[in-house]
Parts: structure tokens; C-alpha cells; sequence
């Protein structure tokens, strides 16, 4: 029945596996995503709510960025959202009794899975120092606590503002307005630890540091390269902008360590033939590339068509700088290098390049799988070279698509919301609110962690996420955070972050994306920008699960009043009431959203300008498009090592976890897996089923241990070997991250696999 939280916490640790299918979706997706919003919402909830979901009159899905189409199906969402929305639309709700029930001893015992299916929080709670039960109390007295805290430090330095990526636009504007007036740069969000490296890329090779395409441009291309990413898993409803993009004569070449299934047949839950028929088929050629070989990959085919005399020298000569020097590089570039990096052989290398040769239009996507390696930054910048060559960047049915992954991360950082921020908004800022915004630049989520760790930050503020289970090197992370004088989150539910706190620890629950956001000027609505930036209104339509539930807006703006009192230039109340004022002040503020409300009211809403697509216009440092000379770089792994890369499972959306199951690999019922080649198995003395503690290596020599985890063996690139995160993420060392992006480098862990005792397996079984 909905409403009941499960009462035990389940084994995540004995799961049974069999085959993974070779494809995704079709009929099993709407049993499955039907069934848990049953669970969470019941039978009536369910139908009003999923209905609503990404409709231009509808609120925005808390799961994924994907774009919608302008002409949407009324059932306009995937399985992972209808598992998004019934999490946040549940009718399960965490009173003062249960927290009474589970003091913080015994909540940090339990797993993320069981934290996340209790149910929304629906009053402010405070955990007092030295107690270990949080208490209910009240909206004033938490707000009081805050300021206590924040105005007794020796500077604004010493506090760190985080940010997940659900955030609206009009939120996040004024938390980074906060944040600033109060004199800090100190605004890491989850793009640190995600996308990062692909804006640090974008924005130094092309000047913008976002896509360059539309989803029309994928259904206009010849040839679409996805790139270190899945899908079926992370963006499902990708999977039916290819199958558009097939449909009307489009090539795919995936390029991922793993099979996916998604990207072998997808079997579309809205089409007559996705559900009886077979599916379509979406990849036409599958290069298992070994973890972060993509480098080589696209530096070999870049090659290739220096080779072939196919480049666009029209293109290249009126709007690119650096050609020479790169034609140089790509041509010394040699086959024993490439297939040392990416362990294809020539066969598959001259089919790849054949497409791509015959390709007019090209679009490469990317997600993670490329972001978080040590050299992802110079990985994204070889697909802007491949893509330069041919003048695939600027026209239909071309360029670069990183598939961004929370929904509005990437408008967080359109408001302000980076630790780095370009001179020309803080003028912009000023100019608008009248105070003297500070140009230090703050901490990014590394850094963050190593100035609570180092005693350098004593308050942790974050508006959404779970910044202890997302963070790297968990044991640092979470000795970091319980050395904070105050850590608070605003929150929709509870996550491991609610208990590893500082001496003090305050939960703010605020309302979400399902949720209608009433204030003094009547009903309100946010907006957020998706992965192609476009930018569109979300409102909710549901009551609130608790009368005592705040907006984010309403808490950024009670937050200011109290800390910063009279000495604020900023008008808050004014901003807490009608959301228009906000976003009339972005207009002012933000490139791109003059006349912000007009355009917004439009139903789909807005694209944002971009100036390499919508005028071959790159604003660099050297006024054109850069093409790149990075040496190359790929990891190197010791014998008797396998190199680990972290992702998610299917039941899972970044660290929440919808479910024990991961349908398109075949496991079910539990997470502690490591899939493995059966070849490297064999070699490693590791039979199916065994069960093996991970143990991370890196040059600091010391030694990261996950331990307890069951080998499957499964059709990995070789060498390589692939488990889920957040389980894994106290393996990725804290310093281990990309250069100039400084993102965890979570995709390329060098690690040994050692036998778990044979006590813990019996435990464990």
C-alpha cells in the first residue's frame, strides 16, 4: 500500500545475476515504473501526477536534463522519471517520531536505499551539539542558529555554499546573489563533480562552455558518436531522439567499455512496434574502447582524415586558429599508440573512419565516461579538433553535445552559481544590487572538502544533493564534514548527508518540483534550463506533503534577512513574494534573458543564444575556434592490476536509489558487484560468484579498501572493470582528479582485487 516505508533495511549484498538482456525499455519499463509509483503515490496520485510531467503547462521532471520535443506525448517521460517524481510525490513522510525512534547512531548504520524509501521530511529538524537525536524546530529558531553561526566567523571565507542541480533558476540566482552579498565566492555545486571538465574544454576551444546543438540537429545529422555514456540508464528518453535521428537515415557509433543495452535495441514504450515488435536497432558499430582511451580514439581519426584529404579548408581557414600545429600532431600520431590506448584494432578503426568520412554532419555526445579521468579536459578538447576538421560546429545537424545529468545543473551555473565567476557578471551583479561583490575566487567541491578537513571552513550550507555520498574519498569526506562547527541541507528527503554532521546539524525541508508554490502574490512557478539550453517554466500542481514546507526561493530569502539584516541593499521579502521580481532582476543580470518573463510564457519556452551555433561566432582569447595540440594520455595499469571505472545501476539516479536491481546488466536484488572480463577473471584466479574486496592504488601509497563485493563476470573491454557508486567512491582518492577541472577522476582507478575472507562472505550469504 503507498505510504509505508519499508521497515528492515534489505541484503544489498547476496544479489543473483543472470544473462543482461540485449535490449531496453519496451513493456517491461512500464511495469516496472508503474509499480513503484503505485508503491510510492497509490493507483490515483500516479495517473494525475505522471500525466503532468514535462508538459508545457506541467512542472519540469526532477530526474535527468534531456530536452522535450515541442510536440510531446501526454506520457512525456521515462522510467527514471516516474521513479524521480514517486520519490518526491510519495506518500510517506518522516515525522518527529521517527527521528525520536532512530536517533543518528543508528541512522548512519542504514544504507542509502533504506534512508531514501522513509519518505519525505516535512518539518524543520535540529540535532543539537553533543545530542544524538535531531528535534523539530521552528522555521525562526533554525533560521537564528544560521546566522549565529555565519556572523561569528573571522571571515566569509570560512563558509561553503553547495548546490545540487534540482535547484530553479530563480533559486539559484539568489542563493550565489546571497552568498556573494555576504562576501563569498565559496559556491561548489555537482558540476565540479561531473560536467566540469567539459565546460573547462568548451569554453577555452569555443568560447561558450555548453553544447552547441539542438535536438532537431541530432534528427538532421548523418553520423551520431556517443561517447562514454549510457543511455538506457542515465537519459532513457535520449533513446528515442535516436531512434527519430535512425529513422531518418542517421549512423551511430557508440563508443563505451560496455555493452549497453540500450544502445543495442531499444524497444520504444510509446510506439506499437516498441512494445510488440522487435525494436529498433540503434547501433551500427560498437567500439569497446578500454577506459579512457577516447583521446586516441579521436586523435586517430582525426588522422584518418588528414589522410583522406577530407577537410573542410574553407571552415578552418575563416573561423579556426591553430591548424597547423595541430595538423602536425595528428599526423604523428601512430597506430602502436592507438591501439595500446584503446585496445581496438585497425579492422575496427577503418570502419569507424569509413562512416565518418562519409558523414556530411557529425554530432558527438558525451557524458561521464569521458568528464572523469585525469585527462578529460584535453579528451573533450580532441573531439572539438575532430569536429573542426570537417566544419562540424556552427550548422544543422552538427557539434558537441555533453549530455548534461541533474536537471538544471546547467542552468545553476547560467544564475552564478561557480566558484570561478567572469569578471563581467560580478559587474553585471553590481551594477544591478549596488554592493561590491568579491572577486576572490572560492572553492569548487575538492576544495571545499580540504578547507572543512584543514579547519578552514567551519559552515557547510547546501540547497539539495547529498554532498557526502556524491564527494570523493568518503572516509575524507565525511571526516571533513563532521569537523564543520554547522552543516545544513535543504532537503525534499533524507540521505547519508543528514547524518554525518558537524557539531551542529540542521535539516530545512522545502518543497518540490510536484509541489504548488504558493505566496503573498498568489501561485508561483520556476524555470529551468535543460542540457541544449533551453530554458522553460515548471509548476507544480500537487499540495505540499506538510504544511510547514518552504520553497527554496522563500528559504534563500529568510536565510538573507537573518544574517545579513539591515545591512543588506538586496530586497528580499519582496523577492520571496512574487517571483517575478527575480526574474525581472535576471533579465538585467544574465546574458541571453532580456525580457525574461515574456519569453518565458511562452509555451515550451526559450533557446538560449549561443554563439558557435547560431553564428559561427567563437568568443575566445583568440576571437576564433582553438584547435588544440595536448600530448596524448591514457592510464597505465601494473600487471596483476585492472583499471575500475564507477557508475550507476539502472534502479538508481545519481546517489539515489530507487531499487536493488540492475535490469539491463542482470543483477537483481543487491549492489556489491564488480563486473569483470571473464578472460581477466580467469587470469586473476576469480570465479563467477567469488567475492573480492576492491583495493584502490595511487602514488600517495595509501591504500582505499571497498570491501565485499561479488564478481560477475561480464563482457568488459579487457583490463577493465566496472562497479556502482556511491558504494565505490571511498576508493577515488581526493587529489586523484582532472587537471585544470579538477573533477574526480571516478572513471579510471587503478585497483587489485583481493579474496574476501571467508567470514565475511558467510556474513555476507
Amino acid at each position: 500500500m503507498a505510504g509505508k516505508a519499508p521497515a528492515g533495511d534489505p541484503i544489498q549484498d547476496a544479489p543473483e545475476v543472470s544473462p543482461p538482456p540485449d535490449s531496453a525499455v519496451g513493456l517491461p519499463a512500464i511495469t516496472h515504473a508503474l509499480r513503484m509509483s503505485q508503491q510510492q503515490m497509490g493507483v490515483r496520485r500516479t495517473a494525475l501526477t505522471l500525466l503532468r510531467v514535462n508538459q508545457k503547462e506541467g512542472f519540469d521532471c526532477p530526474g535527468c536534463a534531456w530536452p522535450e520535443p515541442d510536440k510531446r506525448h501526454a506520457a512525456e517521460f521515462c522510467e527514471n522519471g516516474a521513479k524521480a517524481v514517486a520519490e518526491e510525490a510519495t506518500l510517506r513522510r518522516i515525522t518527529p517520531a521517527f527521528f525520536a525512534r532512530h536517533p543518528v547512531s543508528d541512522l548512519a548504520r542504514r544504507s542509502g536505499y533504506w534512508l531514501g524509501q522513509q519518505g519525505r521530511l516535512i518539518q524543520p529538524m535540529f540535532l543539537d551539539e553533543g545530542s544524538d537525536t535531531y528535534q523539530p524546530v521552528s522555521w525562526e529558531k533554525a533560521f537564528s542558529l544560521i546566522a549565529e553561526e555565519l556572523n561569528a566567523l573571522a571571515s566569509p571565507d570560512e563558509a561553503v555554499f553547495y548546490t545540487s542541480g534540482r535547484t530553479s533558476n530563480e533559486a539559484a540566482f539568489l542563493y550565489q546573489l546571497f552568498a556573494r552579498e555576504f562576501g563569498t565566492n565559496n559556491l561548489p555545486d555537482c558540476s565540479n563533480l561531473c560536467h566540469e571538465s567539459s565546460g573547462s574544454a568548451l569554453s577555452e576551444t569555443l568560447g561558450v562552455g555548453k553544447g552547441s546543438v539542438l535536438l532537431e540537429d541530432l534528427y538532421q545529422a548523418d553520423l551520431i558518436i556517443v561517447a562514454g555514456q549510457n543511455p538506457g540508464t542515465n537519459h532513457p528518453r535520449m533513446l528515442t531522439a535516436l531512434e527519430k535521428a535512425k529513422a531518418n537515415g542517421a549512423r551511430i557509433i557508440t563508443v563505451n567499455p560496455l555493452p549497453e543495452a540500450g544502445m543495442v535495441r531499444f524497444k520504444n514504450p510509446q510506439t506499437a512496434h516498441g512494445l510488440a515488435g522487435g525494436g529498433t536497432p540503434l547501433t551500427d558499430l560498437f567500439l569497446q574502447v578500454r577506459i579512457g582511451g577516447d583521446q586516441a580514439l579521436f586523435r586517430a581519426l582525426a588522422r584518418g582524415i588528414f589522410e583522406a584529404g577530407a577537410v573542410d579548408h574553407d571552415f578552418v581557414a575563416a573561423h579556426t586558429h591553430g591548424f597547423e600545429a595541430y595538423e602536425e600532431c595528428a599526423r604523428a600520431f601512430d597506430r602502436d599508440a592507438f591501439e595500446q590506448a584503446t585496445g581496438l584494432g585497425m579492422e575496427a578503426y577503418e570502419k569507424a573512419l569509413e562512416m565518418v568520412l562519409a558523414a556530411d554532419k557529425t554530432v558527438v555526445c558525451w557524458a561521464m565516461g569521458l568528464t572523469q579521468h585525469k585527462h578529460a579536459v584535453p579528451t573533450i578538447k580532441e573531439i572539438v579538433n575532430f569536429l573542426l576538421l570537417r566544419g562540424n560546429i556552427g550548422r544543422p545537424g552538427a557539434g558537441v553535445c555533453p549530455v548534461r545529468g541533474h536537471s538544471n545543473v546547467q542552468g545553476d551555473r547560467t544564475m552564478g552559481i561557480f566558484e570561478r565567476p567572469a569578471a563581467a557578471f560580478l559587474d553585471a551583479l553590481e551594477k544591478e544590487f549596488g554592493f561590491a561583490a568579491p572577486r576572490r575566487h572560492g572553492h569548487d567541491v575538492v576544495r571545499a572538502i580540504r578547507a572543512l578537513r584543514d579547519g578552514d571552513a567551519k559552515v557547510f550550507f547546501a540547497v539539495g544533493g547529498n554532498f557526502v555520498s556524491a564527494s570523493p574519498d568518503t572516509e575524507v569526506t565525511e571526516d571533513a564534514m563532521r569537523r564543520a562547527r554547522l552543516t545544513v541541507h535543504v532537503s525534499t528527503k533524507l540521505n547519508r548527508s543528514h547524518v554525518v554532521t558537524g557539531a551542529r546539524a540542521l535539516i530545512l525541508p522545502t518543497l518540490g518540483r510536484t509541489e504548488r508554490d504558493r505566496q503573498a502574490t498568489g501561485d508561483q512557478f520556476v524555470t529551468v534550463e535543460d542540457s541544449m539550453g533551453m530554458v522553460h517554466a515548471s509548476r507544480g500542481r500537487l499540495a505540499p506533503a506538510s504544511g510547514q514546507l518552504l520553497s527554496e526561493v522563500a528559504i534563500v530569502c529568510r536565510l538573507a534577512q537573518a544574517v545579513l539584516g539591515e545591512r543588506s541593499v538586496v530586497p528580499w521579502a519582496e523577492f520571496e513574494n512574487d517571483y517575478r521580481r527575480i526574474r525581472d532582476r535576471i533579465s538585467r543580470v544574465v546574458p541571453g534573458f532580456e525580457d525574461f518573463e515574456r519569453k518565458v510564457e511562452r509555451p515550451g519556452g526559450f533557446t538560449l543564444p549561443h554563439a558557435p551555433r547560431d553564428e559561427r561566432r567563437f568568443p575566445t582569447h583568440t576571437g576564433k575556434a582553438n584547435f588544440t595540440t595536448a600530448g596524448m594520455e591514457y592510464p597505465e595499469v601494473p600487471e596483476g592490476r585492472l583499471l575500475l571505472q564507477t557508475l550507476r545501476s539502472h534502479d538508481q539516479y545519481n546517489t539515489t536509489i530507487y531499487g536493488l536491481d540492475d535490469r539491463y546488466r542482470g543483477i537483481k536484488g543487491g549492489r556489491r558487484v564488480v563486473l569483470v572480463n571473464p578472460d581477466d577473471a580467469e587470469r586473476l584466479g576469480l570465479p563467477d560468484g567469488s567475492y573480492v574486496d576492491l583495493v584502490s592504488e595511487w602514488q600517495d601509497g595509501r591504500e582505499r579498501r571497498a570491501p565485499g563485493f561479488r564478481v560477475v563476470h561480464y563482457a568488459t573491454a579487457p583490463g577493465c572493470a566496472a562497479a556502482y557508486y556511491p558504494e565505490t567512491n571511498v576508493l577515488v582518492p581526493l587529489d586523484a582528479t582532472a587537471d585544470t577541472s579538477n573533477t574526480p577522476a571516478s572513471k579510471s582507478l587503478v585497483v587489485r582485487l583481493e579474496p574476501t575472507s571467508e567470514t565475511a562472505v558467510t556474513a555476507v550469504r
